[in-house]
């Protein structure tokens, strides 16, 4: 597999958002290229080689980058606000996109980089050309609650931190409490969906596992009714919140049939 990989410095403003690109040597530069959105523990080093056999596979140039606070991006210092999800959407999202002027795109986002994902279908329905989302959230759910808290607490566990700290080098503590401290938030749990997914109309891939730790399947159900557009959904049996990590080939499969119907 020969893949081509760049990296990228994004201004935000006064600051830096770390970037990466990766592309076969056959890539169609015609194809809408794809744009990965991570979860609230991520990086775009957690994507691992995910990113470079979607390029492989689809003959897309494939984006990633980190958000604000996390992996190699610069810090931040307050933790998200509760609307932080849709300002992603409207605000450094906006400027990944204009740094590398890109007119369309897919867009793909895993947890709480899927519901990023509606949220920005929503916002750029003229240039999204089509959604993958993997274990996304429509919703907070006491299954989520609680998924977290015992989440929270093995992370309180000797070690667990620094193996956080590999991936968001002098940042693990914020990007632990940025979600935690975040979802956990009582302000937080009317949070959904509800008012963004009447206006996602480009074709939507909706991926769940069975056993989703973090979110039932009524999740995923949300999503696919919710969609104005075309949508598809898969409820992967015994799968958990990693699906794409725990059947990468089954999952990689799935997106590239969905994707080969886009242009």
């Amino acid at each position: 597999m020969d893949i081509q990989t760049q990296h990228y410095q994004v201004p935000f403003g006064t600051l830096l958002l770390n970037a990466r690109s990766w592309q076969s040597v056959d890539v169609n530069a015609e194809l809408a290229p794809i744009i990965l959105l991570h979860d609230s523990l991520g990086s775009v080093g957690l994507w691992r080689d995910l990113p470079a056999q979607l390029a492989h596979l689809s003959k897309r140039k494939v984006y990633a980058y980190d958000r604000l606070g996390f992996g190699l991006s610069d810090a931040c210092m307050a933790l998200p606000a509760l609307d932080f999800v849709l300002s992603e959407a409207q605000q450094a999202f906006q400027a990944v996109i204009d740094y590398f002027q890109l007119s369309h795109f897919v867009v793909m986002g895993h947890s709480v980089g899927g519901a990023m994902a509606f949220a920005i279908a929503a916002q750029e329905a003229e240039r999204c050309v089509g959604l993958v989302s993997i274990a996304a959230q429509f919703e907070v759910e006491e299954q989520t609650l609680q998924g977290i808290m015992l989440a929270k607490k093995g992370f309180q566990q000797a070690g667990q931190l620094e193996r956080l700290e590999k991936y968001h080098p002098q940042k693990a503590q914020w990007v632990l409490d940025a979600w935690t401290e975040t979802w956990l938030a009582p302000e937080f749990q009317s949070w959904n969906l509800a008012t963004v997914l009447p206006k996602v109309s480009c074709p939507s891939l909706i991926i769940h596992g069975e056993l989703d730790e973090y979110g039932s399947v009524n999740q995923a159900q949300q999503l696919f009714d919710g969609v104005d557009g075309r949508s598809e959904m898969h409820i992967l049996e015994g799968l958990h919140h990693l699906p794409h990590k725990e059947q990468p080939e089954l999952v990689l499969q799935i997106i590239q049939e969905f994707l080969n119907e886009l242009f």
